[in-house]
């Protein structure tokens, strides 16, 4: 693949682990790319890489710098102070001239931002910390990598998983064959999605394709946050809801059975929306890219699921 320019800045949270920035810059040159860092990449304020002012400037740099992909050092918390005062009709700019900006987590504030103001695709996928810069033994996961490679080499077409073993029992839809076509893909991190409802940085989708992850989150938590998206309309008005990945939570014996999984049966109970279960997209390891925003088809034969979006323009 042909050397691609990559643009590393810190939106959000300060970056506590410099091992792991600095063996993520080395990976991504590994690969084979020019890797530019940021000039306030590392810089802190309190718990933040930098006042809102200095991770603002960061944000129209990455947009200006002419690169194939803008990424995040990490997520964390920030972006969403910060909302009001991106310019957004420059991030759309930079993205009409092919560049591609990646990240997770908190970056969903500006995923969803950028989709409300300008319509824009984005993607979810890595953080230079938590993606490239795992330590040894370990290596950056080969399906994650495979992903960034094709999505930078023009490559990305869509994404297969199978979904959880009781789903099929649970949901109804999910026994027959089903395809969805041109909806849009939005969402991401349920924290950031929930938070976002009602303020003018949130994209009114109907007929989209709702994607949730979260970390750290107790299942009656995570029911807490889908309660106020059913409540406030948004699930209903979705063809689907994609479930990604929930992780380190950590259940008691006060919960007596109540799980995660407790929370799907509540809302499919709720809601004639689909609700498919293990996309392999979160805070771990094996993780896909997806683009936020773009228009994508959803098929569906019991346990298998196929999202593609190869055939539509997302670049």
């Amino acid at each position: 693949m042909k050397k691609k320019h990559i643009y590393i800045y810190s939106p959000s949270g300060a970056v506590n682990d410099r091992a792991a920035f600095r063996r993520g810059v080395r990976r991504l040159q590994h690969l084979g790319h020019e890797v530019e860092i940021d000039s306030d990449a590392l810089t802190r304020h309190m718990r933040f890489a930098g006042d809102d002012a200095t991770r603002l400037a960061a944000i129209h740099r990455a947009a200006a710098s002419g690169a194939d992909a803008a990424l995040i050092s990490r997520g964390g918390y920030g972006m969403t102070r910060i909302l009001g005062d991106i310019h957004y009709k420059t991030v759309a700019k930079a993205i009409e001239r092919g560049m591609h900006f990646i990240g997770l987590s908190d970056f969903t504030a500006f995923q969803l931002a950028v989709l409300r103001k300008t319509g824009s695709v984005t993607w979810a996928g890595p953080a230079l910390c938590e993606g490239f810069g795992v330590a040894a033994p370990l290596e950056p996961n080969e399906i994650m990598e495979s992903c960034f490679n094709e999505l930078l080499a023009a490559q990305a077409e869509g994404v297969g998983w199978r979904q959880n073993k009781e789903s099929n029992s649970l949901d109804p839809a999910n026994l027959q064959e089903k395809i969805i076509y041109n909806a849009l893909l939005w969402g991401g991190n349920l924290s950031l999605v929930s938070s976002l409802v009602g303020t003018p940085f949130f994209p009114e989708i109907k007929g989209g394709i709702l994607l949730l992850e979260d970390v750290g989150e107790h299942p009656y938590q995570v029911e807490r946050m889908l309660s106020q998206l059913l409540h406030a309309g948004i699930l209903d008005r979705q063809k689907a809801v994609l479930m990604g990945q929930f992780t380190n939570y950590k259940l008691s014996s006060h919960d007596r059975g109540f799980k995660l999984q407790k929370v799907l049966e509540w809302l499919r109970t709720r809601i004639k929306t689909p609700v498919l279960t293990n996309l392999p997209y979160g805070h771990v390891a094996t993780k896909v890219l997806l683009p936020i925003g773009a228009k994508v088809d959803l098929a569906i034969e019991k346990r298998n699921a196929l999202l593609v979006w190869g055939h539509l323009k997302t670049q």
